[in-house]
Protein backbone atom coordinates (compact mmCIF):
# COMPACT_ATOMS: atom_id res chain seq x y z
CA UNK A 1 0.00 0.00 0.00
CA UNK A 2 1.78 3.33 -1.39
CA UNK A 3 1.75 6.57 1.19
CA UNK A 4 1.38 9.80 -1.24
CA UNK A 5 0.84 11.97 1.11
CA UNK A 6 3.41 10.91 3.35
CA UNK A 7 5.79 10.80 0.31
CA UNK A 8 4.82 14.30 -0.94
CA UNK A 9 5.50 15.84 2.74
CA UNK A 10 8.94 14.49 2.88
CA UNK A 11 9.99 15.81 -0.41
CA UNK A 12 8.59 19.41 0.26
CA UNK A 13 10.40 19.11 3.71
CA UNK A 14 13.48 17.49 2.30
CA UNK A 15 13.46 20.53 -0.60
CA UNK A 16 12.89 23.15 1.87
CA UNK A 17 16.63 24.88 2.75
CA UNK A 18 17.03 25.50 6.27
CA UNK A 19 16.58 29.19 7.11
CA UNK A 20 19.29 29.95 9.19
CA UNK A 21 22.74 29.73 7.51
CA UNK A 22 20.37 32.36 4.92
CA UNK A 23 20.15 34.66 7.47
CA UNK A 24 23.83 34.12 8.91
CA UNK A 25 24.63 35.06 5.22
CA UNK A 26 22.72 37.75 5.38
CA UNK A 27 24.10 39.32 8.34
CA UNK A 28 27.65 38.72 6.82
CA UNK A 29 27.06 40.29 3.89
CA UNK A 30 25.32 43.42 5.40
CA UNK A 31 28.48 43.55 8.22
CA UNK A 32 30.51 43.87 5.07
CA UNK A 33 29.06 46.46 3.07
CA UNK A 34 28.83 48.67 6.19
CA UNK A 35 32.63 48.28 6.50
CA UNK A 36 33.87 48.63 3.42
CA UNK A 37 31.18 51.79 3.54
CA UNK A 38 33.16 52.92 6.65
CA UNK A 39 36.56 52.12 4.39
CA UNK A 40 35.52 54.21 1.82
CA UNK A 41 34.01 57.27 4.19
CA UNK A 42 36.95 58.05 6.12
CA UNK A 43 38.76 58.55 2.68
CA UNK A 44 35.87 60.33 1.34
CA UNK A 45 35.75 62.79 4.40
CA UNK A 46 39.94 63.56 4.08
CA UNK A 47 39.58 64.75 0.25
CA UNK A 48 36.38 66.48 1.09
CA UNK A 49 38.25 68.69 3.69
CA UNK A 50 41.35 68.94 1.92
CA UNK A 51 39.43 70.40 -1.05
CA UNK A 52 37.20 72.63 0.58
CA UNK A 53 38.73 73.57 4.14
CA UNK A 54 40.79 76.53 4.85
CA UNK A 55 44.66 76.23 5.26
CA UNK A 56 45.86 77.16 8.55
CA UNK A 57 49.55 76.65 10.17
CA UNK A 58 50.18 74.76 13.55
CA UNK A 59 53.41 75.75 15.47
CA UNK A 60 55.51 71.94 16.64
CA UNK A 61 56.38 72.02 19.73
CA UNK A 62 60.09 71.75 19.80
CA UNK A 63 61.57 67.96 18.92
CA UNK A 64 64.68 65.71 19.02
CA UNK A 65 65.68 65.61 15.44
CA UNK A 66 66.58 61.56 16.01
CA UNK A 67 63.27 60.74 17.27
CA UNK A 68 61.16 63.02 14.91
CA UNK A 69 61.30 60.13 11.69
CA UNK A 70 61.75 56.59 12.72
CA UNK A 71 60.76 54.34 9.89
CA UNK A 72 58.15 55.25 7.80
CA UNK A 73 56.10 57.40 9.73
CA UNK A 74 56.96 60.27 12.06
CA UNK A 75 55.18 61.83 14.86
CA UNK A 76 54.93 66.01 16.02
CA UNK A 77 53.85 67.26 19.00
CA UNK A 78 51.63 70.97 18.57
CA UNK A 79 52.19 73.81 20.91
CA UNK A 80 47.89 73.88 21.68
CA UNK A 81 48.25 69.76 22.37
CA UNK A 82 49.40 70.72 26.02
CA UNK A 83 46.41 70.90 28.20
CA UNK A 84 48.37 74.19 30.35
CA UNK A 85 47.90 75.94 27.28
CA UNK A 86 44.76 75.70 26.02
CA UNK A 87 43.26 75.85 30.07
CA UNK A 88 44.93 79.27 29.79
CA UNK A 89 42.38 80.11 27.31
CA UNK A 90 38.74 81.55 27.38
CA UNK A 91 36.63 78.32 27.85
CA UNK A 92 39.24 76.45 28.71
CA UNK A 93 38.68 75.35 32.24
CA UNK A 94 34.87 74.68 31.73
CA UNK A 95 36.18 72.53 28.58
CA UNK A 96 39.35 70.66 29.58
CA UNK A 97 39.20 71.65 33.67
CA UNK A 98 39.04 69.38 36.43
CA UNK A 99 36.23 66.95 36.22
CA UNK A 100 35.87 67.05 32.12
CA UNK A 101 35.34 63.66 30.92
CA UNK A 102 38.21 62.19 29.40
CA UNK A 103 37.30 60.96 25.40
CA UNK A 104 35.16 63.71 24.80
CA UNK A 105 35.54 66.17 21.80
CA UNK A 106 36.83 70.24 21.95
CA UNK A 107 37.32 72.83 19.63
CA UNK A 108 40.29 74.95 19.71
CA UNK A 109 39.57 78.30 18.23
CA UNK A 110 42.81 79.85 16.36
CA UNK A 111 43.17 82.93 14.83
CA UNK A 112 45.28 83.92 11.54
CA UNK A 113 48.34 86.30 12.01
CA UNK A 114 48.32 89.89 11.75
CA UNK A 115 51.65 89.84 9.76
CA UNK A 116 51.90 87.32 7.24
CA UNK A 117 54.80 87.93 5.72
CA UNK A 118 57.24 85.99 5.34
CA UNK A 119 58.82 82.85 3.24
CA UNK A 120 57.70 80.55 6.05
CA UNK A 121 54.10 81.06 6.79
CA UNK A 122 53.56 81.98 10.51
CA UNK A 123 51.67 79.77 13.18
CA UNK A 124 48.15 80.45 14.14
CA UNK A 125 47.36 81.69 17.71
CA UNK A 126 45.14 79.95 19.98
CA UNK A 127 42.19 82.10 21.09
CA UNK A 128 39.66 79.92 22.99
CA UNK A 129 38.23 76.45 23.72
CA UNK A 130 34.95 75.20 23.71
CA UNK A 131 33.08 71.84 24.47
CA UNK A 132 30.68 72.54 21.31
CA UNK A 133 31.48 73.61 17.73
CA UNK A 134 31.31 77.87 17.80
CA UNK A 135 28.92 78.04 14.71
CA UNK A 136 29.78 82.14 14.07
CA UNK A 137 33.49 82.96 13.49
CA UNK A 138 34.90 85.95 11.76
CA UNK A 139 37.31 85.44 8.64
CA UNK A 140 40.51 85.21 10.36
CA UNK A 141 39.10 82.30 12.78
CA UNK A 142 39.08 78.75 12.28
CA UNK A 143 37.40 75.89 14.73
CA UNK A 144 39.93 72.75 15.05
CA UNK A 145 38.38 69.51 16.56
CA UNK A 146 40.61 67.69 18.98
CA UNK A 147 39.82 64.80 21.32
CA UNK A 148 40.29 65.59 25.22
CA UNK A 149 42.66 62.54 26.29
CA UNK A 150 43.07 63.11 29.49
CA UNK A 151 46.98 64.77 29.53
CA UNK A 152 46.90 66.69 26.07
CA UNK A 153 44.77 67.08 23.11
CA UNK A 154 45.11 65.18 19.82
CA UNK A 155 43.70 66.62 16.34
CA UNK A 156 44.59 63.19 14.60
CA UNK A 157 47.45 65.49 12.96
CA UNK A 158 50.44 63.79 15.20
CA UNK A 159 51.59 61.03 12.82
CA UNK A 160 52.71 61.33 9.42
CA UNK A 161 54.10 59.52 6.46
CA UNK A 162 56.75 60.69 3.90
CA UNK A 163 58.16 59.19 1.27
CA UNK A 164 61.25 57.36 1.30
CA UNK A 165 63.02 59.58 -0.55
CA UNK A 166 62.61 62.49 1.59
CA UNK A 167 63.18 60.75 5.06
CA UNK A 168 67.11 61.76 4.78
CA UNK A 169 66.88 65.42 3.80
CA UNK A 170 64.31 66.47 6.37
CA UNK A 171 66.21 64.43 9.04
CA UNK A 172 69.75 66.49 7.86
CA UNK A 173 67.78 69.45 7.52
CA UNK A 174 66.33 69.05 11.01
CA UNK A 175 69.75 68.74 12.66
CA UNK A 176 71.21 71.18 11.08
CA UNK A 177 68.52 73.73 12.06
CA UNK A 178 68.44 72.62 15.87
CA UNK A 179 72.40 72.49 15.99
CA UNK A 180 72.50 75.94 15.08
CA UNK A 181 68.81 77.94 15.87
CA UNK A 182 67.11 74.99 18.28
CA UNK A 183 63.84 75.47 15.70
CA UNK A 184 61.20 74.01 15.98
CA UNK A 185 58.48 73.10 12.87
CA UNK A 186 55.26 74.46 11.19
CA UNK A 187 52.84 72.33 9.79
CA UNK A 188 50.28 73.37 7.26
CA UNK A 189 46.54 71.37 7.43
CA UNK A 190 43.08 72.03 5.89
CA UNK A 191 40.22 72.56 8.47
CA UNK A 192 36.83 72.22 7.32
CA UNK A 193 33.91 74.26 8.67
CA UNK A 194 33.03 71.02 10.96
CA UNK A 195 36.66 71.25 12.62
CA UNK A 196 37.85 67.74 10.98
CA UNK A 197 41.63 68.31 9.78
CA UNK A 198 44.14 66.45 7.37
CA UNK A 199 47.83 67.26 6.82
CA UNK A 200 48.87 69.25 3.80
CA UNK A 201 52.83 69.78 4.29
CA UNK A 202 55.62 70.27 6.56
CA UNK A 203 58.09 73.40 6.70
CA UNK A 204 61.87 72.55 7.94
CA UNK A 205 63.41 75.66 8.14
CA UNK A 206 62.05 77.60 4.35
CA UNK A 207 61.78 74.59 2.91
CA UNK A 208 58.04 72.63 2.39
CA UNK A 209 57.87 68.80 2.22
CA UNK A 210 54.47 67.78 0.90
CA UNK A 211 52.52 64.77 2.97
Amino acid sequence: MSSPTLSNSGAAIASTPPSAPRFLAGRFWAAMLLQSALIVAVPFQSFMTYTNGQTVTLQTAPVDPYDLIRGYSQTLGFDISAKETLIALPGGQSALGEGQEVGKWVYVTLQAPADAKGDVPAAWEPVAVSRDRPLSLPQNQVALKGRNTGWQVEYGLETYYMPESQRNDINAQIDTIQRSENQAFVVDVKVDNKGNSVPVSLWVGNQQYQF
